[in-house]
């Protein structure tokens, strides 16, 4: 099977089966019907693309519903630590983050549903991030949360101090203060 769970509903690491021989690699790194056989029949309608150097710390974000993303994240070049929060009120791993390295190397990729505040940092002198999204991109629904909310426990892989944060970034909600309207199904 191409999905591992993650312990957390919905939150899934896909695996592709990678073929290699002396003169590389292949792989599909999507396929709808793969997906849709593993019960995880998502149309995406959004690619976004971003190259990031060592310490850029990004999120935590999120777009409230009516205009959730699901996010399937993948890295292109370099490693970094993917980080999601569960939102989902009801959620029995409501508030809990899970993190993982993605990494141009291991290929794999987290698979985010609608309801998770999700972040990254860069581990790796440069890395080049892809993403894609199952609803367009909408300003006004944006929020987050605070990367270095105490109560969320997360150990980014970079030392803080060192993390190259936007100010935007700075200054989102702890997790106790967030507003959004997210339920676990």
């Amino acid at each position: 099977m191409p999905f591992r769970p993650t312990g957390i509903p919905g939150l899934l690491i896909f695996e592709p089966k990678v073929h290699g021989d002396e003169r590389g690699y292949f792989f599909e790194s999507y396929n709808a019907n793969t997906f849709r056989e593993e019960g995880v029949d998502i149309q995406f309608v959004q690619d976004n693309q971003a190259r990031s150097t060592y310490g850029v710390l990004r999120g935590l974000h999120f777009q409230a519903a009516p205009y959730a993303q699901t996010k399937l994240i993948r890295t292109l070049e370099g490693r970094i630590l993917d980080v999601v929060v569960d939102l989902r009120k009801g959620s029995p791993a409501y508030g809990k983050a899970f993190s993982i390295e993605l990494s141009a190397e291991n290929k794999l990729q987290l698979l985010v549903p609608q309801g998770f505040a999700h972040g990254y940092s860069v581990l790796s002198a440069t890395a080049e991030v892809m993403y894609k999204c199952d609803n367009f991109y909408n300003k006004s629904s944006e929020g987050g949360i605070l990367y270095s909310d105490p109560a969320l426990e997360i150990d980014w892989g970079i030392p803080l101090t060192e993390a190259v944060v936007s100010e935007k970034d700075k200054v989102l909600p702890l997790l106790a203060d967030v507003q959004h309207n997210f339920t676990f199904q």
